[in-house]
C-alpha cells in the first residue's frame, strides 16, 4: 500500500499541497519569487502556474498563453511579470519565440523578471547575452534529455522489453526485475512503479492462443478474408482484448504484427519534442527479431504476409489508385487504419511496396495528410548522395598519393590505416520562425577520429559547407546547429574539403644528412 502523506500548507501561497517531488519543487519556486518580491517592495496581485506542462512550446500551458492574452489585451493589471528562472519561462526549442513573448511584454510596458538568476534583467547588452544563452541551453537541454530517453528505450527494445502500447490479443506485458526474474502480470492499464523493472512480453491464455493460430490457418488455409473472419469471431461471442466486437481492422492487425512471431518493434511513429506526429520509414524502425516465445511460427506468419501482399499485385497501379481515391470521398480523409478496415481494398502494407510509401500514394491522388512527410523523400535522397560522396573522398584521397578505405561494416573511412573517418549528410530544416538548422549525428560507438559533417543547402540538393570535427573536441553525441554558431565551433566550418585533405595527403620527406 502506497503511504498517505498529510497535506501541508505553502508559507508563500498559503495554498493546500500533499508532499510529493512536485509539491516540493513548488514550494521552491514560490519562496524564491516571494522573496524577491518582497526585497523589491513588489506586491503580488495574479498567479500564473503551469505545473506539470512541458514548456517546449506554448501549445497546452493554458496559463503562459492566457498571461500574454492578458497583457496583450490590456487587461494586465500589474506592471512585473516575476518568474522563477529562464527555463521556467519556456524550454522552446527555438529561442527566439522564447524572446518574443518576452517582447510581447516589455512592449506593452510589463517588466519580466528572473528571480533566480545571477543577473538583472535590464536590457544591458550583458543581459542580452545571458539570456540567449540560457535560453539555447534550456531548449538544448530538452533535445539532449529526448534523445537519451530515445535511446534508452532503443536498448531495451533490442534486449526485449515493451515500450509502451497494450500486450494484444493472445499475449500479455509481464513485469519482470533487474535480473530478468518474473514478478507479476499486469493488467489493462497498469504500469510499473519501480524504475529498475521491465515490462516485456509473454504468451497469453491458451484460449487466445488457439483463436490467434486459427485466424491465421483459416486465413491461409481456407482462403477467408479478414471480414469474414470477423464474422465468425463475433458469431461465436469472443471479444477483441478490449472487450469489443471484432472487425476487418482488429483481424488485419494479428495477421500483420511481427510481435506474434516474437519480434520487438519499435519506432514505427515518432511524435518528438512536441512536434508533428510522423510515420518512419521501415529502416528507422527499432527491431529485436526473437526477443520473447512468439505465438505462431514464422513460417505461417511469412505467408500469410505474401497473400496481402499478393492483393495488390493483381490489380494495376491505377486501379490501386481509384479504389484509393473512392476512400477518400467516402471518409473525406484517408488513414492507414482507414485503408485496413476498407472492404475490396489492398492493405495499407500492400500501398506502402507498391508506391515505395504510403505517403507517395496520397500525393498520386492529390491527398494532403495535414502531416509533414517531406523528410522521408529528403531523407531518402540523402541517403543516395551519401556513397556518392564517400567515393569523392577516396578518389580525392588517392589522387594525392594517399589511401582510403571504406569499411561497410562500421561504416567509417579509415585513411592511410591511421585515422577513421565519420562522413555524416546534414538534412536542412526550418523553425517555426524560419530560421535555418541541421542536426550533426556524432556516432561515439563507432569512435571515428574526426566527423565530416556535410551541411545540405535549403533545397537539400546542394552541399553548402562542412564541419570537420575531431572527436577529441567534441563531447556531445548530437549537435543542433544553426547558421551561426560562435567561435568555439564555427572555427571548424569550411567551404570545402581542402584542409581535410591536407590531413590525410602523404608528405614526402628530405633525407637528413
Amino acid at each position: 500500500m502506497q503511504k498517505k502523506h498529510p497535506r501541508k500548507i505553502c508559507a508563500g501561497c498559503q495554498q493546500w499541497f500533499t508532499p510529493d517531488p512536485k509539491a516540493a519543487f513548488h514550494q521552491r519556486y514560490c519562496s524564491k519569487i516571494r522573496e524577491y518580491a518582497k526585497r523589491r517592495e513588489l506586491g503580488i496581485v495574479k498567479e500564473y502556474s503551469d505545473e506539470g506542462k512541458s514548456g517546449l512550446n506554448i501549445q497546452g500551458r493554458d496559463s503562459l498563453a492566457q498571461m500574454i492574452s492578458d497583457v496583450q489585451d490590456g487587461k494586465a493589471h500589474f506592471s512585473s511579470i516575476l518568474v522563477y528562472d529562464v527555463s521556467r519561462w519556456g524550454r522552446f526549442q527555438d529561442a527566439d519565440e522564447s524572446a518574443y513573448y518576452e517582447y510581447i511584454c516589455r512592449r506593452a510596458g510589463v517588466s519580466v523578471h528572473y528571480c533566480a538568476e545571477q543577473f538583472e534583467n535590464d536590457g544591458s547588452p550583458m543581459s542580452s547575452v545571458m539570456k540567449t544563452m540560457k535560453r539555447t541551453m534550456a531548449g538544448e537541454y530538452s533535445r539532449e534529455l529526448s534523445t537519451k530517453v530515445f535511446q534508452g528505450a532503443c536498448r531495451l527494445i533490442q534486449l526485449g522489453s515493451k515500450q509502451g502500447g497494450t500486450a494484444g490479443f493472445g499475449l500479455r506485458r509481464m513485469l519482470i526485475d533487474q535480473n530478468g526474474e518474473r514478478k507479476a502480470m499486469l493488467k489493462m492499464g497498469e504500469q510499473k512503479s519501480i524504475q529498475t523493472d521491465r515490462v516485456v512480453l509473454v504468451r497469453g491464455p491458451e484460449e487466445e492462443i488457439k483463436i490467434v493460430r486459427w485466424i491465421f490457418q483459416t486465413f491461409i488455409g481456407e482462403g477467408k478474408i479478414e471480414s469474414e473472419i470477423a464474422t465468425i469471431l463475433n458469431a461465436q461471442g469472443v471479444k477483441t482484448d478490449f472487450g469489443r466486437e471484432w472487425n476487418r481492422a482488429t483481424v488485419h492487425q494479428i495477421l500483420t504484427n511481427e510481435k506474434y512471431i516474437g519480434n520487438n518493434v519499435y519506432h514505427r511513429t515518432s511524435c518528438k519534442l512536441k512536434k508533428k506526429h510522423v510515420v518512419n520509414p521501415p529502416d528507422k524502425w527499432i527491431r529485436a527479431d526473437g526477443a520473447f516465445e512468439g505465438v505462431v511460427e514464422p513460417e505461417l506468419f511469412l505467408r500469410a504476409r505474401e497473400i496481402i501482399l499478393a492483393r495488390s499485385q493483381k490489380l494495376t497501379d491505377e486501379e490501386m489508385l481509384e479504389r484509393l481515391r473512392t476512400l477518400l470521398k467516402m471518409h473525406g480523409r484517408i488513414s492507414g487504419i482507414l485503408i485496413d478496415e476498407a472492404e475490396g481494398l489492398p492493405s495499407s502494407t500492400a500501398f506502402s511496396h507498391r508506391f515505395g510509401t504510403l505517403v507517395n500514394a496520397y500525393r498520386l491522388i492529390g491527398y494532403d495528410p495535414g502531416i509533414d512527410y517531406s523528410f522521408i523523400e529528403e531523407n531518402r535522397r540523402l541517403r543516395k548522395r551519401h556513397p556518392e560522396i564517400v567515393a569523392e573522398v577516396v578518389q580525392k584521397i588517392s589522387d594525392l598519393g594517399a589511401s582510403a578505405v571504406w569499411n561497410a561494416e562500421t561504416e567509417l573511412l579509415e585513411v592511410n590505416g591511421e585515422m577513421r573517418v565519420s562522413i555524416v549528410l546534414c538534412r536542412h530544416t526550418q523553425t517555426g520562425a524560419g530560421s535555418s538548422r541541421w542536426l550533426i549525428r556524432l556516432d561515439a560507438s563507432a569512435r571515428p577520429d574526426i566527423t565530416i559533417a556535410v551541411r545540405m543547402d535549403f533545397t537539400n540538393e546542394n552541399i553548402q559547407d562542412y564541419y570537420i570535427l575531431p572527436a577529441l573536441d567534441m563531447t556531445w553525441e548530437n549537435l543542433r546547429v544553426a547558421e551561426a554558431n560562435g567561435i568555439h565551433l564555427d572555427t571548424y566550418r569550411f567551404d570545402t574539403l581542402d584542409a581535410f585533405f591536407g590531413m590525410a595527403e602523404r608528405v614526402k620527406l628530405e633525407e637528413l644528412t
